[in-house]
């Protein structure tokens, strides 16, 4: 009988997608554990080939990735010989940036004889399509939203981020290393004077995945808090790329943001 593996970073994302499979193994990076999970094995990069060996072991045949990770630090002493001949791949991935690197991790995986699956296909409900989930659009959010897409489009074509924030057609703050929650807190101790006047439309947080992106592994992510990071930057609601996004606990979105006064919208 095939087994599925999830292979989880932090975060409440693995628990989300483990509960979408029928008795999965639960695989964790070593340094990032998952919350409310727990986990039947731990690996390190540095014995990535023995690892892969411990999954055929337990019948897994298919392997999804799912919480969030950063680059992990390396110690030689510990690389195995398998393993050790695929650091200069590894390496060499690592310094263009994210987006080669989850590019050769999925390659190693399916070299390795595993099917790589993606979070839409293991959890649908988690992704959703598009439509309004709750509030009312206006053309100004319409406008906001399409030239935020836009310079989603040119920050991820360079590898930056996967957000921004627009208002009026002005962009207020794009998304880059520190992440999404550093972007909308620095956002809320804006100076006034530097926003327009939020009566002529408030702006809103736009998220999608980078052009070209695997949309199997490092999809974005949303959840309540970002929808209350978000009425606390003083935006009027969330758009997202319908089909790219991860919306983590829907209903609790929605509730907050109604709440709120917010609109959500996968467009």
């Amino acid at each position: 009988m095939s087994r599925t593996a999830v292979i989880a970073g932090s975060g409440r994302l693995p628990a989300a997608v483990a509960g979408a499979l029928d008795a999965p193994l639960v695989c964790a990076l070593d340094g990032f554990s998952p919350e409310g999970l727990a986990v039947d094995m731990v690996f390190r990069v540095e014995r990535l080939v023995p690892f892969f060996h411990a999954l055929e072991d337990a019948g897994v045949t298919t392997v999804t990735f799912a919480g969030a990770v950063q680059r992990p630090r390396l110690d030689p002493a510990l690389f195995d010989a398998g393993t050790a001949q695929l650091v200069p791949r590894l390496m060499g991935a690592m310094a263009q940036g994210d987006d080669a690197t989850l590019r050769a991790v999925i390659g190693l995986f399916e070299e390795a004889g595993f099917a790589v699956e993606g979070t839409a296909r293991i959890a649908p409900a988690l992704v959703p399509g598009a439509g309004v989930l709750c509030g009312t659009i206006s053309d100004r959010d319409e406008a906001d939203a399409t030239r935020a897409a836009a310079i989603v489009q040119a920050l991820g074509a360079v590898d930056v981020g996967q957000g921004c924030v627009v208002a009026q057609g002005l962009c207020l703050a794009v998304e880059a290393l520190p992440g999404t929650d550093a972007m909308l807190a620095g956002l809320a101790t804006l100076d006034a004077r530097l926003r327009p006047d939020p009566a002529r439309g408030r702006g809103l947080f736009y998220k999608a995945p980078k052009p070209g992106q695997d949309l199997r592994v490092d999809l974005p992510t949303l959840g309540p808090d970002t929808v209350a990071r978000v009425a606390e930057a003083g935006l009027g609601g969330i758009v997202w790329e319908a089909g790219g996004v991860i919306c983590l606990d829907r209903a609790g979105m929605i509730a907050a943001a109604s709440d709120a006064g917010l609109f959500l919208w996968a467009r």
